[in-house]
């Protein structure tokens, strides 16, 4: 059935694309949040690296004699740029799991992907409660909700 511009369906499903850009997003969801943790910390010290450092002289090859302050400005200026992706990503991640309605999905998807425990430790860790194939389906479950989303 057709549906007018603007109107959504009753109950969204994600297709396969989608599912598969939020597997990857979940999957560098640990390593982002790490990142993000360390740029705050040492913000400072990254950007004295950057006007120190050989960091800031080798971002353009083809000048040797490159302006290091305005490379280094240029890095630094990178550097929060990524992280704000990371920020605005993370953020998303964090929200649409939070509204998973399966308690065992957002369980196991919280394990696997907001922990970052590899697919082998979360079966381990699920396995005194649930089957091998009910923890993939779980995750799968979960997966699609964050997708739709």
């Amino acid at each position: 059935m057709a549906m007018a511009w603007g109107q959504r369906e009753l109950f969204p499903t994600a297709n396969e694309a989608e599912i598969q850009r939020t597997k990857f997003l979940l999957g560098k969801y640990k390593e982002m949040t790490i990142l993000m943790q360390d740029f705050e910390k040492f913000e400072e010290d990254l950007k004295q690296v950057a006007i120190d450092g050989e960091a800031a002289r080798r971002i353009d090859q083809e000048d040797m004699h490159a302006d290091k302050t305005a490379n280094a400005t240029i890095l630094i200026e990178k550097q929060r740029w990524v992280f704000q992706q990371y920020q605005f990503y993370t953020h998303q991640l964090r929200r649409a799991w939070a509204l998973i309605q399966d308690e065992e999905a957002k369980r196991a998807v919280d394990y696997r992907y907001i922990q970052g425990y590899s697919y082998k430790e979360t079966i381990l860790f699920f396995r005194r409660s649930l089957s091998d194939s009910t923890i993939h389906r779980k995750i799968s479950e979960g997966i699609e909700s964050i997708a739709i989303l």
